[in-house]
């Protein structure tokens, strides 16, 4: 009798793990900095690689705004997230986060300053008394970052500037000044090079006016109390990512990377310090 228990109970407990492990879903959400379309769009094919890499469900979670996500992330509603430098140290001062991986591209991120082609404008200089956008006032590519290599100019935004707007995402910045919205701005250079290889920027109406000094950005960050091999199994999923592999390379054209590296908080101290001296950081 006592063997027939044993039985059972090791059934149930075997049962009860499998149900468990197909319940298992890692939710992922990512920095609303384009439009919920194109983020869903780009998050599907690298969502279905995960799943089969880490033998879980991955399951998207759209928010409105940058805060929303540090806060998911550091409430535990969210396990990973694709987040910019700025909002990766403003989830690091709320909890434990972890950076794990970005892409290559992003140890050298830029900004593209932008005008409308009708304002008479040619340099950053030419912008004094116009009418400027930044993207969200959270985007490290958008705002923090431009706007500290505007300081060390010795531009300040708000006297500069006739006045200063957000936008609130990088594709909208671009919108905003071919429509004469606003007369300048600046976004993601990522972002600004596909707009342009995909025809969506009018150029008759759109100049480039600079690019900003290197830094870095964005990266992938999962709350610190996930399961550290489940860590590690995502980490080894994105650098497995193979530009040789045609499905793969998809997978990385999509998220504008040629491959993903390890990261790690150390590299996101220079972020902090601009963000600070910009006023946007205690």
């Amino acid at each position: 009798m006592k063997a027939i228990k044993f039985a059972m109970a090791g059934a149930l407990l075997a049962v009860s793990a499998l149900a468990s492990a197909e319940e298992a879903v890692l939710k992922v959400s990512a920095i609303p900095d384009e439009a919920p379309t194109e983020l869903q769009r780009k998050f599907a094919p690298l969502g279905a690689y995960l799943e089969k890499e880490l033998g879980m469900k991955v399951q998207f979670v759209p928010v409105t705004d940058y805060a929303a996500v540090v806060t998911a992330l550091t409430s535990d509603k969210i396990d990973m997230a694709w987040l910019g430098g700025f909002t990766f140290v403003q989830a690091s001062q709320r909890g434990k986060v972890v950076p794990l991986v970005q892409r290559e591209e992003d140890s050298k991120f830029t900004s593209k300053y932008i005008a409308n082609t009708e304002a008479g404008i040619n340099s950053l200089k030419d912008l004094k008394g116009k009418s400027f956008a930044f993207g969200s006032a959270s985007s490290t590519s958008g705002h923090l970052m431009p706007r500290y290599f505007l300081q060390k100019q010795g531009i300040k935004p708000e006297t500069f500037f006739k006045n200063v707007a957000y936008s609130g995402a990088h594709d909208a910045t671009v919108a905003w000044v071919a429509s004469g919205k606003v007369e300048g701005g600046v976004l993601n250079a990522s972002v600004w090079d596909k707009l342009v290889e995909a025809g969506k920027v009018d150029l008759t109406k759109v100049k480039l006016l600079g690019t900003t000094p290197a830094y870095y950005d964005y990266n992938w960050t999962v709350r610190g109390n996930l399961d550290a091999k489940l860590q590690q199994k995502i980490t080894k999923a994105f650098l497995k990512l193979d530009p040789k592999n045609p499905e793969q390379q998809a997978i990385l054209e999509l998220q504008r990377a040629s491959k993903f590296i390890p990261t790690k908080a150390a590299n996101y101290k220079g972020i902090e310090s601009a963000a600070k001296a910009a006023g946007l950081l205690k």
